[in-house]
């Protein structure tokens, strides 16, 4: 027993075996849960849970944004949906986590949309030169985090901005010189690696456990995106998950985000997801700039296509691990327009149709890639094969004699012991 211990304190910084997650970006949830919005699966019967609700169509993993200050957003934004303070993410956050759910905190740092048109500076950090912005940025995410464990919702993947493809915290709106990062150019760049490492050593500190995820949305460009890990990781940053958006309308056809994850794929130790898709079931705009629908017409089914071939494309990569799909909980059915509406227009990309307030065939195929590819040796259920996983086993075979537990029969064999730990070991060293 002695070597077996000596052999688990080996282990503990090694990484394990990674799950695959489905799931979506459900910020505005609460307020449409509050504004009385009705939803139905899709056979017409009334959802009178939402999150028990994903839990069942085998959603793991949900997203919920956070602004620094969205009561200082225009009007028009707020229409859009900006609403989303540290309270409401703290009370959002916890139902997520006591629901059983992975929990992804996407700070905008912002006081409103934060994308790669705008990543305009706070209005309370405007004026602060680099090094007192670095602080704040600092003890912001740092007090954010704390007050998130504090409630009961702990994230287990934190954003350090949003589609940050041309950095971020570019100065005040209207500035006339934004501090911006382009492409095979170096002007601003170590000051925005220096606030991402800022941005992380407070996650690092506050949610040890939690993965953080630099996300971006240059699939549609392919070498401006590869130039900007490539530049974070030659500045040291410290990160775990390349997070992208991919909107085939606005980034190109499944064969575009293929071509980019093959690119991604030199960066072996990081993992791969998609934080954010969709694809319309109903009224497609005309600003956009791929029209997919010859080969997935704008319907339910169509979106279903849709989303089944983006499951496929994913599950050709190892290192792609979760798909979110952006805004799934638009519903205005139910709803007064005048007085209680939550957006002041449809969006016709989630996956409930507005009219009938029925759920779309996606939300079933969506969670048919969480867990597609199951773990042997994930004892715990937590998606990954670790050293927890490991004393679960241990614990069994030394205190539980007798006792049989299938989750912990790693080799399958019929009979818990020593065996199985060294498989489930074999497992955390190998992946």
């Amino acid at each position: 027993m002695k070597k077996l211990f000596l052999l688990l304190a080996a282990v503990l910084t090694m990484v394990g075996a990674q799950a695959q997650h489905a799931g979506g970006d459900v910020s505005l949830l609460t307020r449409y849960e509050q504004n009385g919005a009705t939803y139905y699966d899709v056979n017409g019967k009334r959802i009178t849970n939402m999150l028990a609700y994903f839990k069942q169509q085998g959603w793991t993993l949900l997203r919920v944004r956070l602004f620094v200050d969205p009561s200082q957003a225009s009007s028009a934004d707020k229409g859009q949906g900006v609403i989303q303070d540290l309270d409401y993410v703290k009370a959002l956050g916890a139902r997520i986590k006591a629901a059983g759910f992975k929990l992804m905190l996407d700070f905008h740092y912002s006081d409103s949309w934060a994308d790669p048109a705008k990543q305009y500076t706070p209005a309370a950090w405007v004026g602060q030169y680099d090094a007192e912005l670095n602080t704040t940025l600092y003890n912001y995410t740092r007090d954010c985090l704390q007050a998130m464990v504090d409630a009961g919702a702990t994230p287990d993947y934190i954003q350090t901005g949003n589609e940050i493809s041309y950095g971020m915290l570019w100065g005040a709106q209207g500035a006339s010189s934004l501090k911006k990062c382009y492409y095979n150019n170096d002007a601003n760049w170590p000051r925005f690696t220096t606030l991402l490492k800022s941005a992380g050593k407070a996650c690092r500190e506050v949610c040890p456990n939690a993965k953080i995820v630099i996300h971006t949305e240059r699939v549609g460009n392919i070498n401006v995106m590869d130039q900007i890990y490539t530049r974070i990781g030659d500045a040291g940053v410290d990160y775990d998950v390349i997070g992208l958006s991919y909107y085939p309308y606005y980034h190109g056809f499944l064969p575009q985000l293929e071509n980019a994850l093959v690119r991604l794929s030199r960066y072996s130790d990081k993992e791969v997801m998609i934080v954010e898709t969709g694809y319309y079931h109903n009224y497609q705009p005309e600003n956009i700039s791929f029209d997919y629908s010859a080969t997935y017409p704008i319907s339910d089914d169509g979106q279903l296509a849709f989303t089944n071939a983006l499951i496929e494309t994913c599950k050709k990569f190892k290192q792609v691990n979760g798909i979110l799909w952006w805004w799934p909980e638009a519903n205005e059915k139910g709803l007064d327009w005048n007085t209680k509406r939550v957006t002041d227009q449809w969006y016709n990309a989630g996956l409930w149709d507005n009219s009938t307030g029925r759920a779309r065939k996606a939300v079933a195929a969506l969670g048919t890639y969480a867990g597609w590819n199951t773990i042997v040796g994930d004892v715990n259920g937590d998606g990954v094969v670790d050293i927890t996983d490991i004393n679960a086993v241990v614990n069994q075979v030394m205190t539980a004699a007798g006792q049989y537990d299938e989750k912990c029969d790693i080799n399958g064999d019929g009979v818990v012991d020593v065996s199985d730990i060294n498989a489930v070991v074999n497992i955390v060293i190998n992946g």
